[in-house]
């Protein structure tokens, strides 16, 4: 894969090793949008590992055969048996890391980075930051109604100042406020995410990841920040799934909780 636009060859090798990790379970039908939005980013400098979590259907070929069809030599993909978003994530970073990586950010198989996601994120990391939680913004593409984007983006926004306040976010041993750092919109360095233990290796049924880990962050620095600038386009398919209320409440420590959480 060819060095970031614009950046000379010996900055590149200068610059800290950036890893992507995307966790993928049975997305072989809709994955390729995400792996075009990877490929088409202006800073091209990363690797990009895929956690295959079990899937039953085709998705490591998937990825596999569009990698070699754009001679994407830096994309890999492995395996996690552990179902889970955590663990798949974890074992994904873990891997990243052992393999160089001193940067990482994570997106999901249902989402779409923006063109400059990554320039972004190594802007965001060069100035000191340990941990960024970017911009979610729902898909266009997926039949959600632009009133329904407007109204999921505000609840969003809602969602966030309600964590700032909620006692379980609120405690003398955090070093800075709540910060909302969604799964697939999320970087940090490699040196941060070892000191504060990863992410969790559970199920998306049983904790919201994410969160735990940007509360361990917490206990360790202030260092982090919500940056505008990072933006990932997010699936709206549990929302055409369960509604506007319902995934609000399952995002709301799993107040709502399906029988199937896994939306295909």
């Amino acid at each position: 894969m060819p060095s970031g636009l614009d950046t000379p060859p010996s900055a590149a090798l200068d610059r800290p090793e950036l890893a992507v990790v995307v966790p993928v379970y049975n997305e072989a039908a809709g994955i390729t949008p995400t792996l075009e939005a990877l490929a088409a980013q202006r800073d091209a400098d990363f690797d990009v590992v895929f956690v295959d979590n079990g899937s039953t259907d085709a998705s490591a070929d998937v990825i596999r055969e569009f990698a070699a069809s754009r001679a994407l030599t830096r994309w890999r993909v492995i395996a996690e048996a552990q179902k889970g978003t955590g663990a798949a994530a974890d074992t994904g970073m873990r891997a990243a890391i052992a393999a160089g990586a001193e940067y990482l950010a994570r997106t999901d198989a249902d989402c779409l980075p923006r063109e400059d996601w990554t320039a972004s994120i190594r802007r965001a990391l060069d100035s000191g930051l340990g941990l960024v939680g970017g911009e979610l913004v729902p898909r266009h593409d997926e039949g959600l109604t632009w009133g329904r984007r407007v109204a999921l983006r505000a609840a969003v926004e809602v969602a966030e100042a309600f964590g700032r306040i909620r006692p379980g976010n609120r405690s003398p041993e955090y070093r800075g406020p709540y910060m909302m750092a969604a799964g697939c919109n999320v970087a940090i360095t490699a040196e941060l995410y070892l000191a504060a233990g990863g992410f969790p290796r559970t199920a998306i049924e049983d904790l919201h990841e994410d969160r735990a880990l940007v509360n361990a962050v917490r206990r360790l620095t202030n260092r982090y920040a919500r940056r505008r600038d990072v933006v990932v386009f997010g699936s709206s398919r549990r929302v055409n799934a369960w509604g506007l209320k319902n995934t609000l409440l399952w995002y709301k420590d799993h107040a709502y909780r399906p029988e199937h959480v896994d939306i295909r």
